[in-house]
């Protein structure tokens, strides 16, 4: 049985000052572990919002969301334990290298085959040989393929990607988009990525809109 996200019935909104704005009301969907599913939408439509309770970040306003890992159901704090996040800022710690950024996770953990661990992911995102680089000293897109890595080093069952190469131009986008699927695909987790790309979204194996507050299939 694939780990699996379960939305059920769930609403959401926010206040302003003059009025309440609802982002979706009774709302479900199931997410499994395994694939990778694409959320598009236009701007304000709330697939941030989405996307972090489906992470178990934020707790909706109305309806449920149920996380089974290991055939057996969860709570938000060890499904964020088992997830890994990347952002359209990279939020690299600025007076860590690159290898004790994607160590970081790991010695969080107690892991003590953090640099060890670190370094083989730098090899596989093709940045072995900026190790001991700090983060001010990488292109934006050396940047966000630490960002990738350090989601993955602690083999984490889903991935969360919210607009994670909104910052890139077209040739480093592509290339850090093949690089997330393809590890997705290597290491069996789920990958959930909030996008306005529909190139990006193309390449899920299920691309959804977030439309009027429903999910409908993208056309």
């Amino acid at each position: 049985m694939p780990d699996t996200i379960e939305l059920n019935g769930i609403s959401h909104h926010f206040d302003t000052a003059r009025e309440r704005i609802t982002l979706f009301r009774d709302l479900s969907y199931t997410i499994r572990a395994e694939e990778t599913l694409a959320i598009i939408g236009a701007s304000g439509a709330g697939k941030s919002s989405l996307l972090a309770i489906a992470a178990g970040l934020e707790t909706p306003a109305g309806g449920d969301v149920r996380f089974t890992i290991d055939g057996g159901q969860v709570n938000a704090l060890t499904m964020r334990a088992s997830s890994g996040f990347i952002f359209q800022q990279f939020h690299l710690m600025p007076e860590l290298d690159a290898i004790g950024n994607l160590a970081l996770p790991l010695r969080l953990k107690g892991n003590r085959n953090a640099f060890d661990i670190a370094a083989l992911w730098l090899e596989k995102v093709g940045l072995i040989d900026r190790a001991r680089h700090r983060p001010h000293q990488l292109s934006g897109g050396e940047q966000q393929r630490i960002a990738v890595a350090r989601a993955f080093v602690t083999a984490p069952r889903f991935i969360f990607a919210d607009e994670p190469t909104g910052n890139l131009d077209m040739q480093t986008s592509e290339s850090v988009a093949a690089l997330m699927f393809d590890c997705a695909r290597e290491t069996g987790c789920g990958l959930v990525i909030v996008t306005h790309s529909r190139q990006l979204a193309m390449r899920a194996d299920a691309s959804v809109l977030l439309d009027a507050g429903q999910l409908k299939a993208a056309a």
